[in-house]
């Protein structure tokens, strides 16, 4: 075989090499210009008779994770008011973020989340209104043990809370009796026309959302959360002998379904 042939066997091997090569390059490229990194904003939104500090177990977990958190501590003095310290925090966001809501946060999320920096929403054992529609009417489709007891209190001027006596029965019995006390004297009074306030327009109706149902929920029937979900159509998972409070007694599976929501919602 003389020189000039084994030159040219060496050139296209070379050339199906550097070939592959480039190829391999194009496909990283396109597979990076594709692909759409998880949001990294979280925005917590507690529920009535409650603040901020519940969350303290499912941030530390998400913030560990590489998340940054936000906490809004709405007043609960009006649902206007409520919505708007959630969209003061949400302006506060330096990207896309998903929005969480517990309980009464759920249609206070539902309300705010409709700007474009939503990019998913998450309910935590939460009601979900649809426009139209208030969460004391729709809490009527599968009244709760709560509705049916006479733990619900209301103050002269209008405010609700939850009797002592009976809170840890009706909001938090998977918590310590010490734990569910110590919430039950801290507790925010709720304006009682919160409840009745309607929802304009319902950010689950144009984007993704996810529900955590408490199996063992006194405050919100657990019936009314799957209805919920499935007529969103969200993505739901359930939490077996959850209370009401599951946001706090169960944070790793909160921040799960959190974490999961971030890295799939677009």
């Amino acid at each position: 075989m003389n020189h000039s042939v084994k030159a040219m066997r060496v050139v296209r091997g070379m050339s199906h090499s550097l070939c592959v090569f480039l190829l391999l390059i194009t496909c990283g490229e396109l597979l990076a210009q594709n692909e759409v990194p998880r949001v990294r904003n979280i925005v917590l939104v507690h529920g009535a008779w409650a603040d901020g500090s519940g969350w303290k177990g499912a941030y530390d977990i998400l913030v560990k994770d590489g998340f940054k958190v936000g906490i809004v501590q709405e007043p609960e003095t009006s649902f206007k008011e409520d919505v708007a310290a959630t969209k003061r925090v949400l302006a506060q966001q330096d990207g896309p973020c998903i929005l969480v809501g517990h309980s009464y946060g759920g249609a206070v999320i539902t309300e705010a989340g409709t700007g474009p920096s939503v990019a998913g929403l998450v309910y935590i054992a939460a009601h979900m209104p649809d426009a139209g529609e208030n969460e004391a009417d729709d809490g009527k489709r599968f009244p709760s043990d709560l509705s049916k007891s006479s733990a619900i209190k209301k103050t002269a001027d209008g405010f609700t809370y939850l009797d002592p006596a009976q809170f840890h029965e009706y909001f938090a019995a998977d918590l310590s009796a010490e734990q569910a006390s110590f919430m039950a004297r801290s507790q925010v009074l709720n304006f009682a026309d919160n409840f009745k306030a309607v929802i304009t327009k319902a950010a689950w109706r144009s984007k993704p959302s996810w529900m955590l149902v408490a199996g063992a929920d006194r405050a919100i029937n657990p019936d009314l959360e799957r209805w919920y979900a499935t007529r969103a159509n969200s993505h739901m998972v359930e939490v077996l002998g959850a209370s009401h409070a599951v946001y706090i007694s169960r944070p790793k599976e909160v921040a799960a379904l959190i974490e999961e929501a971030a890295a799939h919602a677009r």
